[in-house]
C-alpha cells in the first residue's frame, strides 16, 4: 500500500521501531523473571510482571537478520546447516581457567612466583568447547547481601573455611558461606581497620577513588571500601588456598587472578590513588625494592601506600609472628630503603600498619638524582607493560614547572572527575585527540547507554552487578552506567590504535590491558553482563572469533546478558556462530535508525549445568 506522505513514512518508521523495542523489553522482562536467585527463580521480578499487567503476546517474534539489507543479513536454509554446535567440556573443567590452570604452572620455575603468573595454552591445547556450571548453580545475592554470603552450589571450596578459621575470613553455613569481614589484620572487621586508614588517609570527599589491592585474599578490604565510594581493584593468583577471587568476585568486588612475579602489572602509570598490602606475603625488599618500585610507578603522585601485617613495628610483634627479630629488622629496613629512594613520606605507623605518601612531583627528590642507587627507568612508554618484564628502576614524573604542581595533571575529587576532562587529554598526552573528541565521545556513550536501557529494562535495577567491557576507550559506556549498583570492569586491549586505560582511571574508573586472543586473568562465570564495541572488528584477522566467543561464555554467568556493537556484516557472523552455542540472541538497529551500518547484537546465555541439557 502506497503511503500519502513522508511524513506519513516516518509515521510508520517510528511505530515499527516502537514495537522492535517493545518486543524486545518483553523479551528481556521474561528472561528476568527466569532468574536464579538464592530465593528461588526472581519471584520478585516475575510478581512485578503480573502487577504492571505486561503482555508481551501482542508483539510477534521478529526475525532482524532478514531484516537489514546486505546478502549478508540474510541467513538461508543451506548456511543455517552450517552451523557449529558447541558441546558442553568434561565436568572437572567447570572453573577451568585457560591462563593459569595448575597442571601446566607446576611445570614453570617456583623462583619470583613464576609458576603463578600467567602460562596460556597453546593453540592445539585450547578447549572448543562451553565450560559447564556445577550443579546446583544459582544467580549470586544482589548487592549489597553478596558483600557477606555467597551460595555455596557456585563455588563449592570449604579449604579456606578451614585453612583462615581463626582468622574470621569465612564461614560456611548450610547452603552459603558467609564473610564476616574478618581477615588477619581485621580483628575488628574490615570497618574498623579502614577507619584507622582513613584518620590518614583522605577517603571520605573523593580524593581517593581508586584502590589497588595486592594479595587481596577474599577480597573484604574492596568489599567494605564500596561504601565510601572507592573502587579497589584487587589480585590474588590462584593458589593453595582454593576460590580466592572466585569468591571475590561471587561477592561482587572487582578481582583478578595476578601476582607480583617477573612481569609487570597490567595496569598503567599514575593510575591508582591508595594501594594496600595486608599480610599479602610479597618480599618488599627484595630484587632491590623491585616490587615497590613497581607500585610507585602505578601509583598516583601524592597517592598513598599501605603495609601491615610483618614486618611493621617488629619489636613488639616478632614473638607473635613467631619469627627472629633479626629477620624482620633488616625486612623492615630493605623497605625503608626503597621508600626513602622512591621518595615517598612516612605518614604513620602505629601496631601493625604503616602509610606512606608518594610525593607529588619531583622537585622534592632532588637529591636522589645524584644517588647512585637511583637506576631510572629508559623506556619511551611507561605503559607498554603487557608481557613486559619487571626492572628495579625508578619510574620517572611528568615533567612539572613549578614545586606545587602535581605531576601529570591534579585531579578533581569523585564525581567531579567521573566527567571532567583528565589531565592526559586535556595536556594532549595522547596523540590526536582532542578535548572535543573526548566530550563527543561522552555524548555518544550516554545515548547509546540509554537506548540499552530501553532494550533492557533490567540494565539498572542491580540485576547485573559485575559488567565488562570487552573494548573500553575512554571508559565512555561504564561512565554512563556509574552506579552503587554495578561495576565495571573496563578491558582496553593491548592492540588497540589509542592506549586510552590512562584516562579511564583519571576518571574514577577501574579497568586492565589484555588481548583477547587469550583467556582473560578470571574464573568462569563471574560477570554478569559483557559489553564488546567493535571488539571483532578490531580483532579480525588477528584471532579467531570463535576462541573470543567461547571465552565470553567462559566467563559470563548463566542467564547473563551480553550487548555487541559493530558492523552489521560483523554481527551477522558473530550472530551464525553464537548459534551454536546455546545464547538466545537477536539483532537490532543503531538508536539512530535502521539506516546506520552499525547494528547492536542482544543475547542471554542459556541456564544449564554440568550433565545437563536442560535450557531452563
Amino acid at each position: 500500500m502506497a503511503l500519502k506522505s513522508s511524513s506519513a513514512d516516518g509515521k510508520t518508521r517510528s511505530s515499527v521501531q516502537i514495537f522492535i523495542v517493545f518486543s524486545l523489553c518483553c523479551f528481556f522482562y521474561i528472561l528476568g523473571a527466569w532468574q536464579r536467585s538464592g530465593f528461588g527463580k526472581g519471584d520478585s521480578i516475575a510478581l512485578e510482571m503480573t502487577n504492571s499487567g505486561a503482555d508481551c503476546n501482542i508483539v510477534p517474534s521478529l526475525n532482524f537478520e532478514t531484516h537489514h539489507a546486505g546478502e549478508s543479513s540474510i541467513v538461508g536454509a543451506s548456511e543455517a546447516a552450517k552451523v557449529k554446535a558447541f558441546e558442553p567440556c568434561d565436568a572437572r573443567y567447570t572453573d577451568y581457567t585457560p591462563c593459569q590452570d595448575q597442571r601446566r604452572a607446576m611445570t614453570f620455575p617456583r623462583d619470583s612466583m613464576i609458576y603463578r603468573e600467567r602460562h596460556c595454552a597453546p593453540e592445539k591445547e585450547k578447549l572448543h568447547c562451553l565450560i559447564p556450571a556445577p550443579k546446583g548453580y544459582v544467580t549470586p545475592f544482589s548487592w549489597p547481601k553478596s558483600r557477606d554470603y555467597v551460595p555455596y552450589a557456585n563455588a563449592p571450596y570449604k579449604a579456606l573455611t578451614v585453612e583462615k578459621a581463626i582468622q574470621n575470613w569465612i564461614q560456611y553455613e548450610g547452603d552459603v558461606f558467609r564473610f564476616p569481614g574478618g581477615g588477619t589484620q581485621f580483628p575488628q572487621g574490615a570497618d574498623k581497620y579502614i577507619d584507622q586508614l582513613a584518620s590518614v588517609i583522605p577517603m571520605e570527599n573523593g580524593t581517593v577513588r581508586t584502590a589497588l589491592d595486592t594479595g587481596c585474599g577474599v577480597a573484604s578490604w574492596g568489599a567494605y571500601l564500596w561504601s565510601r565510594n572507592v573502587r579497589a581493584m584487587s589480585f590474588a593468583p590462584r593458589d593453595s588456598h582454593e576460590a580466592q577471587v572466585q569468591f571475590a568476585l561471587e561477592r561482587g568486588v572487582p578481582a583478578v587472578i595476578g601476582v607480583l612475579g617477573t612481569i609487570k602489572l597490567p595496569y598503567p602509570t599514575r593510575a591508582f590513588d591508595m594501594a594496600h598490602c595486608s599480610r599479602c606475603l610479597i618480599p618488599w625488599g627484595a630484587n632491590d625494592g623491585m616490587y615497590l618500585m613497581e607500585v610507585d610507578r602505578v601509583l598516583r603522585p601524592g597517592g598513598y601506600w599501605i603495609l601491615s601485617g610483618p614486618p611493621i613495628n617488629w619489636k613488639v610483634n616478632y614473638k607473635a609472628w613467631q619469627r627472629p627479630k633479626e629477620d624482620l629488622q633488616e625486612e623492615q629496613r630493605k623497605i625503608e630503603e626503597a621508600a626513602k629512594l622512591l621518595c615517598w613520606e612516612k605518614k604513620y605507623e602505629h601496631g601493625e600498619i604503616a602509610i606512606w605518601q608518594k610525593r607529588v612531583n619531583d622537585e622534592a627528590c632532588r637529591s636522589r638524582q645524584d644517588d647512585p642507587r637511583a637506576n631510572f627507568c629508559k623506556t619511551d612508554d611507561s605503559d607498554d607493560v603487557w608481557y613486559k618484564k619487571m626492572e628495579a628502576c625508578i619510574t620517572p614524573y611528568p615533567e612539572t614547572s613549578s614545586s606545587d604542581e602535581v605531576a601529570g595533571g591534579e585531579l578533581q575529587a569523585f564525581p567531579d572527575r567521573l566527567n571532567a576532562v583528565p589531565p592526559r587529554i586535556s595536556s594532549g598526552s595522547i596523540s590526536g585527540v582532542t578535548v572535543d573528541a573526548y566530550e563527543d565521545d561522552n555524548r555518544q556513550w550516554k545515548k547509546h547507554v540509554k537506548a540499552y536501557k530501553r532494550i533492557n529494562s533490567l540494565l539498572d535495577t542491580g540485576r547485573y552487578r559485575n559488567i565488562m567491557d570487552m573494548n573500553a576507550g575512554f571508559g565512555g559506556f561504564a561512565a554512563a552506567l556509574e552506579s552503587q549498583k554495578l561495576w565495571v570492569m573496563n578491558v582496553v586491549p593491548t592492540i588497540a590504535e589509542k592506549n586510552r586505560l590512562g584516562v579511564v582511571y583519571e576518571r574514577g574508573l577501574i579497568g586492565i590491558y589484555h588481548d583477547w586472543c587469550e583467556a582473560f586473568s578470571t574464573y568462569p562465570r563471574t560477570y554478569d553482563l559483557i559489553h564488546a564495541n567493535h571488539l571483532f572488528s578490531l580483532y579480525k584477522n588477528k584471532c579467531n572469533a570463535d576462541d573470543i566467543l567461547l571465552e565470553m561464555d567462559r566467563i559470563l554467568r548463566p542467564e547473563g546478558a551480553v550487548i555487541i556493537r559493530d558492523d552489521v556484516d560483523t554481527l551477522i557472523k558473530v550472530k551464525r556462530i553464537i548459534a551454536g552455542m546455546r545464547w538466545d540472541s537477536k539483532l537490532v538497529d543503531h538508536e539512530d535508525g535502521p539506516l546506520v551500518p552499525e547494528k547492536v547484537l542482544i543475547a542471554v546465555k542459556q541456564y544449564w549445568v554440568t550433565n545437563s541439557t536442560s535450557t531452563h
